[in-house]
């Protein structure tokens, strides 16, 4: 796998821990609808910061204000130096890669001509396009295919050659918006390496997803919208402590009860025969349980545990209803 140079030291050093991009009090209206109310988020080098919410939480219209692609009412984004959109915005937009929603690719121009021709946007020299090229090429997988035209590619592939555009002028920040949509699980597990291999480089990404699991595997931090607003931010683990329960107990039964007999069992929820109750101890409270199904009479054929997921967190914090 092909070196990833960075270029995140600012005159007189950065910290690890510094922030190397600030958004705050970010706000986006559409007539009398507010799409992103007051958002606010900051991302620091080689971190992965997710971005979670249902649809039409704000999520692809945040990101939309930070590469400078969506004009804010109100807010600012700005990197450690001071450089925002605002001071300079060629030198702000040079420093961000995006990789959108939708693909965006020329489809009947070979792979190598649509990175080069992302890379010639930023007035990148030719014969650092032609090292760049090759080197995100081959970050991607897709170097044995450079000169085959994304017309003849499978998704995934088109996926990767998008990312591979996105990094190609050397970004010091990436925003992933949905990068893994519609594609298999193996170019699914591809594009993973390729961020991982892009955070242990010093990168700085954010990560838009649908999928829990992704944002579980790849996300240092998380941030949760809707409707527009950050409703939770932190770590995973300080997103599980948010729940009033730690791990849930699958306790199946040997026939589907009359829920009138699981009245007052706090946190039941059933499923034909299967009940899933949420519990803070299961060594405490796991007795409890099984001495209160026994009163009522039922009769448990098998218990499992399972921990809280970050699909639990985020069903909590913004609803089980569809929203589409």
């Amino acid at each position: 796998m092909p070196s990833i140079r960075l270029k995140l030291e600012t005159e007189g050093g950065m910290d690890d821990n510094s922030e190397l991009l600030s958004a705050r009090g970010l706000r986006k209206t559409y007539g009398d609808r507010v799409a992103v109310h007051e958002v606010s988020l900051a991302l620091r080098p080689g971190e992965v910061l997710g971005l979670l919410g249902p649809n039409g939480a704000g999520k692809s219209t945040t990101v939309g204000m930070i590469c400078g692609l969506t004009v804010p009412d109100a807010g600012s984004v700005t990197m450690a130096d001071g450089v925002s959109l605002a001071s300079d915005e060629a030198g702000y937009k040079r420093r961000i890669g995006l990789v959108p929603q939708d693909i965006a690719l020329y489809e009947d121009l070979p792979a190598r001509m649509n990175v080069e021709l992302f890379g010639a946007l930023y007035g990148m020299a030719p014969d650092v396009l032609k090292r760049r090229t090759d080197e995100v090429l081959a970050l991607v997988g897709l170097s044995d295919r450079a000169k085959d035209k994304p017309a003849t590619f499978s998704g995934g592939m088109k996926r990767r050659l998008n990312i591979a555009c996105a990094l190609v002028h050397d970004p010091e920040v990436i925003l992933l918006d949905e990068p893994t949509a519609g594609v298999d699980p193996q170019s699914r597990n591809a594009i993973f390496d390729n961020l991982e291999a892009l955070k242990a480089a010093g990168k700085a990404l954010i990560y838009t997803t649908h999928y829990m699991e992704e944002a579980e595997r790849l996300a240092d931090r998380i941030t949760i919208i809707d409707h527009g607003r950050v409703v939770a931010s932190g770590t995973q683990a300080q997103l599980f402590a948010l729940l009033p329960a730690a791990q849930t107990l699958q306790v199946d039964l040997g026939g589907e009860p009359d829920d009138a007999l699981l009245a007052g069992l706090p946190g039941v929820t059933r499923s034909g025969q299967r009940l899933e109750v949420r519990v803070a101890d299961v060594a405490r409270d796991a007795g409890a349980l099984m001495a209160a199904l026994a009163q009522r009479g039922l009769q448990v054929r098998g218990i499992a545990t399972a921990r809280v997921t970050l699909e639990d967190v985020f069903l909590q914090l913004t609803g089980r209803a569809l929203r589409d």
